[in-house]
């Protein structure tokens, strides 16, 4: 232990990583991870087929991420997509493009980039310790000089912090890594849910709960203006609403919804015009108009959704087609352009994908990962102010700031031992 020169704090897909490359890079690691195993959370991501990467261009990359995208882009050259999918395609983990240019592994299982990290660790030599956890950084005048920990201190020439944030506690994502930065000076921006399911103030969701709606449009309003607007899928839940969609812009609704009122707006038929939409409609109550409204709706909706259709529409459920009013057909063609919910917030953060939130980026150097205020201390992963959209990008920022602050801190450590010797 006394010859330890980086001491990883965190076993998820940034710290392993990070205590990979450093250890290739020349250093002797250690790497403590709380739970009982590595990867906890890494094993269920994308519902145990983990989504990798995404193999968009750099600067449609760092979009994902709005305003901290630019932080990213130091950690891109130096490990971006491609980067990631040859470690893994050398190391036998074949990977496959998806729809949206989402990567996966051939095999859809997440277990297959978690052994294969594990792996990694072993061939380089990293002392992995599972079961450790780490209560304290120690640091002398600004430097670290080693960490405390189930009653010892181990002494290290730096400490990379990748404890993740505080989604899916149960894994391990308890927020230890908010603590140690506080602790060491750093600020930290109170951490939030981010691609997470949303609950809404309307009661009828039970009644379509687990309906999925499919090429729908979502659009999101506060006072009155849009600011989200999405294509895609989403699913009723007992709560609310959830799916891609809706993950995809629960950061900037939730981000709104602390502000102010937000309502989200379904438009069953995006791709129609509402003049299309209206003579469809028409075209419908004329050939079926003896049938009952419930029964030719089916054309146009989910059997599932309809009822609630109908009573939002205020038109009666058992009503015939050829009995509707002008006002009545107006209502039904405005509800399917414009079905309205009411958030009435995000989900517990232990059920968000990711933490929105972390330790300030001003106070850490996007070219090594280093803390700014502390030598030798370094953040990776999502424990940091980076929190993406759903498709990959949360996770190749876990392994691209993993990987330069894994390279960084153990270059850092042969620059203090070479300057020693001097």
């Amino acid at each position: 232990m006394s010859g330890t020169q980086v001491i990883v704090i965190g076993g998820g897909p940034a710290g392993m990583m990070a205590a990979g490359r450093a250890a290739e890079t020349g250093c002797t690691v250690m790497l403590f991870e709380k739970m009982e195993r590595l990867g906890s959370k890494l094993a269920i991501t994308g519902q145990g087929r983990c989504n990798l990467t995404n193999m968009g261009e750099v600067e449609s990359f760092v979009e994902h991420y709005g305003e901290n995208g630019k932080f990213m882009r130091n950690c891109f050259a130096r490990f971006f997509n491609r980067d990631l999918i040859h470690f893994f395609e050398t190391r036998g983990v074949a990977t496959v493009v998806e729809r949206g240019k989402r990567v996966f592994p051939s095999s859809n299982k997440a277990a297959d980039i978690v052994e294969c990290l594990s792996r990694y660790l072993q061939n380089m030599g990293v002392d992995v310790r599972t079961e450790f956890d780490v209560d304290a950084i120690v640091v002398k005048g600004d430097r670290v000089v080693g960490v405390q920990g189930d009653g010892i201190e181990i002494h290290c020439r730096s400490v990379l912090v990748a404890t993740g944030g505080l989604s899916y506690p149960l894994t391990g994502s308890t927020g230890a890594g908010y603590r140690f930065a506080m602790d060491l000076g750093h600020r930290v921006r109170k951490p939030e849910p981010s691609l997470v399911p949303i609950e809404i103030e309307e009661d009828f969701a039970r009644e379509m709960q687990g309906l999925s709606l499919k090429n729908v449009e979502v659009s999101a309003y506060a006072s009155g203006k849009k600011f989200a607007c999405l294509f895609g899928e989403m699913l009723f839940t007992h709560f609310g609403v959830s799916g891609p969609v809706i993950l995809s812009m629960s950061r900037s609704i939730v981000q709104e919804h602390y502000k102010h009122k937000v309502i989200l707006s379904i438009n069953f038929k995006p791709a129609l015009t509402k003049t299309q939409l209206e003579k469809r409609l028409l075209r419908e109550f004329d050939q079926y108009g003896k049938m009952k409204c419930r029964n030719v709706l089916k054309h146009l909706l989910p059997i599932a959704a309809i009822d609630v259709f109908l009573t939002r529409a205020r038109i009666p459920v058992e009503k015939h087609a050829c009995e509707l009013t002008r006002e009545e057909r107006e209502r039904l063609l405005q509800h399917l352009i414009d079905f309205r919910l009411t958030v009435r917030g995000p989900r517990p953060i232990a059920e968000a994908i990711v933490t929105d939130g972390g330790v300030a980026l001003e106070e850490i150097d996007p070219y090594t990962m280093q803390s700014k205020l502390v030598q030798g201390l370094f953040f990776c992963g999502e424990v940091i102010d980076i929190a993406g959209d759903t498709g990959g990008y949360n996770l190749q920022a876990a392994f691209s700031t993993g990987y330069l602050a894994g390279e960084s801190a153990c270059s850092m450590c042969k620059e203090v031992k070479s300057n020693s010797k001097e």
